[in-house]
């Protein structure tokens, strides 16, 4: 069980088009596949990775600001894990609450929570451990 990678990063962009523009022209990522999650938005590879998540405009966060504050945009950070049943009980035990999502299409199962500072931090579970957990 446990935390395996670095999965990716979201940012809740002030103006989608230009941040994807900058990544993928000045820093060199390329747009790829993304699963429709409802809202706009870019997933942007690196090294064959989809590692940094582009948000566009969502009904659920239309209360927030679009102005990039001390640490700008970021929405949430994301790791790769394994071991669903053993995360959701660790959490259970710590008093931790969190969310659950099953992605679209891939079904991998997702929890989202937050750290002690407010950082929204997503969990990413593969798919064959979706319908067991």
């Amino acid at each position: 069980m446990g935390l395996h990678a670095l999965n990716h990063y979201t940012i809740r962009t002030a103006d989608l088009e230009r941040t994807r523009d900058f990544y993928v022209t000045v820093l060199g990522l390329e747009v790829g596949h993304r699963p429709p999650l409802g809202f706009p938005g870019y997933w942007l590879y690196c090294g064959g990775q989809p590692t940094v998540h582009l948000v566009g405009p969502r009904e659920r966060d239309a209360h927030l600001p679009r102005e990039a504050g001390p640490t700008g945009l970021l929405d949430h950070i994301a790791f790769t894990c394994t071991g669903l049943a053993e995360m959701r009980e660790r959490l259970k035990r710590h008093g931790v609450p969190h969310e659950e999502r099953v992605v679209p299409r891939d079904r991998q199962t997702q929890l989202f929570l937050r750290d002690p500072d407010g950082i929204a931090v997503e969990l990413n579970f593969p798919p064959e451990e979706t319908d067991a957990a």
